[in-house]
């Protein structure tokens, strides 16, 4: 089993609306990249990501300023609820540290 297929499992019971769009979640090996979609108007309504960012800290550190800044630019686009995409991470480490940083932020999903 490939990673992807466990992202297209995910992906599969995940759908964004206009009420309640998609937090997507991406790390790669040195960034991380959140974004708030709709996936009915197939737009981004919020994005956040470390790169091009003087960042210090661990990775788990660096997840959870992104969580507090998806929180707040998704505020600013008065989105309140989210529907969470991890992909094909696991609820574990920087994945959970960025979404309890979006939840103390005041992010539901």
């Amino acid at each position: 089993m490939k990673s992807t297929d466990r992202a297209k499992r995910t992906r599969a019971k995940i759908h964004g609306t206009a009420e309640r769009p998609r937090l997507s979640v991406h790390f790669s090996n040195q960034h991380i990249i959140a974004q708030v979609i709709d996936d009915d108007k197939k737009i981004t309504l919020a994005y956040a990501t470390t790169v091009g960012k003087k960042m210090t800290g661990s990775k788990s550190e660096k997840a959870a300023e992104i969580g507090k800044e998806i929180a707040k630019k998704a505020k600013t686009a008065k989105i309140s609820k989210v529907v969470f995409d991890r992909g094909s991470k696991l609820y574990a480490g920087r994945m959970s540290a960025l979404a309890e940083a979006a939840r103390k932020e005041g992010l539901e999903f």
